[in-house]
């Protein structure tokens, strides 16, 4: 597989703006959530080892 070279005239190299305060909350929020959910479907689906006898 060869090198992609950049066309003439456009600019692939992308400089995200830092995110504001209400946009940090909004995704902490999210993330706390979805974390909690995660947690609780961790726990309820958890297989329960078995012995197999000796």
């Amino acid at each position: 597989m060869g090198l992609i070279k950049e066309p003439k005239n456009v600019d692939f190299t992308v400089q995200s703006e830092p995110w504001t305060e209400e946009e940090l909350k909004d995704f902490r929020k999210l993330m706390h959530e979805l974390k909690a959910k995660n947690a609780k479907r961790k726990v309820l689906s958890s297989p329960q080892k078995k012995k197999i006898g000796a």
